[in-house]
């Protein structure tokens, strides 16, 4: 269920006449600043420096929540509490039936500002799948849909990630990828997604299939093959960190900030940060989720955890505390951003811009706000020393 959909907001559309010739030779709109002056002037004829009247301010009230309303049911489904449920995904892996790397030709799809995406660009870095593995960078379109677009950016580092044109099928947007597969398609066009360019099939959708796959199932051409981050002994930890963490963070965070009661947010509120209490008490024990081994649950963490303090916190109401007043999560998030590997993955402008500009009805202004010093990167970069939480542990038990 880990994924990241752009939500396309479809409302009633209207198509203009067509214009005369003479239209054309029109005086050209009013700019926004003009606009605004009308709008300006209108307000002080109508009521002078006083507040518009109750009657206007309830009527609008009521047209924005009913408005608000319609697209949140397009961004984020709920039910009858108003709890958002997160779309299942449509395309799953099974490695089993994955015959062969060499008679497929992977192409990875993904939108920077996504955690679910992010998980994919971890792994497939730190396993040394770039080569194998090709990427195309997509970027969120004015109606939420995924786009592709020509930076015009010239690049010297030929892994450098930045919003690019579609490199494997040249299409113009997400949607037209996954329409392009035998049999078509018209369901929720996510992010990260996993395509064959040579069977022009998708192959996977489903975010932990992929970092699953990408960590054991292709080692015959990653640089990394002796790199597991999924190792036997740790399996049913690993399992038991994602069951604690998909619900109550990963996914916990979008409850917050997609909740459509006060009931809804408020479980999910508290519920996300004893969740976060508790990892912060494990991790003075232990450097990582599963003790000194880096995992795939640290990846599934990371990703929420590096967008907390910038968007999550503010933009999805997640205000109970910031990220760095856990001294723990804080230090572990560091940690791992510095992973050799890590960093390369992580935009945090693009971040801020996916979910500012994007996110219409938790933020109708499109206003970014300053990003905190525990969100920049820069202090992601100061010492961590989690390397010392293990040892001091070990020191403790011999005596």
């Amino acid at each position: 269920m880990a994924n990241c959909f752009a939500p396309q907001l479809s409302f009633p559309s209207f198509t203009p006449r067509h214009s005369s010739p003479r239209m054309s030779h029109q005086s050209p709109k009013p700019s926004t600043s003009t606009t605004t002056s009308i709008f300006t002037s209108a307000t002080k004829l109508l009521w002078g420096p006083s507040l518009p009247p109750g009657l206007l301010i309830s009527t609008a009230r009521t047209a924005w929540t009913t408005v608000w309303q319609l697209m949140m049911t397009q961004l984020a489904p709920s039910d009858s509490s108003g709890s958002y449920t997160r779309p299942t995904s449509k395309f799953r892996l099974d490695p089993t039936q994955f015959t062969s790397a060499a008679s497929s030709e992977l192409h990875l799809y993904v939108g920077l500002p996504c955690p679910w995406a992010h998980r994919t660009l971890i792994v497939r870095a730190l396993k040394g799948l770039n080569d194998a593995v090709t990427v195309s960078i997509a970027s969120p379109g004015q109606d939420g849909s995924w786009e592709f677009k020509d930076n015009n950016i010239p690049i010297k580092d030929k892994d450098k990630l930045i919003p690019s044109l579609d490199k494997a099928n040249r299409c113009r947007n997400l949607k037209e990828v996954y329409k392009s597969r035998t049999g078509g398609y018209d369901g929720r066009c996510t992010v990260p997604m996993l395509w064959d360019s040579r069977k022009k099939e998708v192959v996977c959708n489903e975010s932990y299939d992929i970092i699953e796959f990408f960590n054991s199932g292709l080692n015959e051409l990653a640089r990394n093959a002796d790199l597991d981050l999924s190792p036997p002994e740790l399996k049913e930890m690993i399992q038991d960190w994602n069951q604690i963490v998909y619900p109550k963070v990963n996914n916990g965070v979008y409850r917050c900030g997609f909740a459509q009661s006060q009931e809804a947010y408020d479980g999910a509120v508290n519920e996300l940060f004893s969740t976060l209490d508790e990892i912060e008490d494990h991790l003075s024990s232990n450097r990582y989720l599963c003790g000194e081994s880096l995992t795939l649950a640290d990846v599934c963490l990371f990703t929420t955890l590096i967008r907390f303090d910038p968007v999550y916190n503010i933009l999805f109401k997640c205000t109970k505390k910031k990220l760095v007043e856990y001294p723990n999560l804080y230090g572990y998030l560091r940690d791992m951003y510095q992973i050799p590997g890590v960093a390369a993955t992580c935009d945090i402008s693009a971040i801020m811009d996916g979910y500012y500009k994007t996110l219409f009805p938790l933020n109708a202004s499109g206003i970014q706000p300053a990003i905190s010093s525990s969100g920049d990167q820069e202090s992601l970069r100061r010492p961590h020393n989690r390397d010392l939480v293990g040892k001091a542990m070990e020191a403790q038990l011999a005596v």
